[in-house]
């Protein structure tokens, strides 16, 4: 449970963060993107994704959180599109890795990114590269998490969709105009059958949609931003996605702290 007075890193004084530390050595570290999510959502949705899930996460297990990373890396077919602000993944690794390294040096021994946002080209470059130089870390994409929410979605998670329109409906709803709400998206370049779209258990031999050059330009091919069925989010989706997802990376932040008590590095190295 949280002792601290504040959530983030950033809130607090560094001799609060010292004493917190002796208390739990699990850090996580959000990130989210800057990219348009539609006519009905903010071009912060990832971002803001990232911070609800995580504050929800530090509550029940006290771990500490890194100040949040709002720029993101994207997939190629997310370049050039307007209201979109791509980071390269040489930057996006070197920051990754550099918060981390710099987070260890006041005594936060392992390290937990949580994106909200379709960036495995560059966090799972990071997390191998960390593990080299011997930091434990793990990565997580909040839409993988979905695989257990077949039963609140009709609809497989892709961008400013159910999915996401859901969450945002549920933790910033200020933000969202339904009435701008449409249902779009493409064909990839390649057949349905053989890709596996996000949030969706890969049937054999499905290539998972990043891991090739299958999408088409969004720039090119979106009218609205929106892939997917936005119409059929609700605020009682996305509280049911943001609940689950919580609680599933609640259990692993536990199970690392009964693994490994405060001041045990796990043995990367």
């Amino acid at each position: 449970m949280l002792k601290r007075k504040y959530l983030w890193w950033d809130q607090l004084s560094k001799d609060e963060i010292l004493e917190d530390v002796k208390e739990c050595d699990i850090a996580i570290l959000p990130i989210g993107a800057i990219e348009q999510h539609g006519p009905h959502c903010p071009c912060g949705s990832d971002a803001y994704n990232a911070k609800g899930l995580a504050e929800r996460i530090a509550e029940k297990t006290g771990a500490m959180l890194l100040p949040l990373m709002q720029y993101g890396a994207h997939p190629y077919h997310h370049w050039y599109m307007p209201g979109n602000l791509p980071l390269s993944y040489e930057t996006h690794i070197g920051v990754l890795c550099d918060i981390i390294r710099a987070a260890s040096f006041t005594g936060y021994k392992k390290f937990f990114i949580l994106s909200a946002h379709g960036q495995l080209s560059t966090t799972m470059i990071a997390v191998h590269k960390l593990g080299l130089e011997g930091f434990f870390t793990l990565s997580c994409h909040w839409y993988d998490l979905l695989r257990d929410n077949q039963t609140v979605l009709s609809t497989p998670m892709v961008h400013a969709d159910e999915a996401e329109t859901s969450l945002a409906l549920y933790m910033y709803p200020e933000y969202v105009d339904m009435s701008k709400a449409v249902d779009d998206g493409g064909e990839p370049l390649v057949s349905r059958e053989f890709v596996s779209l996000p949030g969706m258990s890969p049937k054999p031999g499905q290539m998972f949609y990043f891991e090739g050059t299958m999408a088409r330009p969004e720039y090119k091919e979106l009218e609205s931003g929106v892939i997917g069925w936005a119409t059929r989010a609700t605020t009682e989706k996305g509280e049911q996605i943001v609940t689950s997802a919580v609680d599933y990376i609640s259990k692993i932040i536990e199970d690392i702290k009964e693994r490994y008590p405060v001041g045990v590095v796990p043995p990367v190295k």
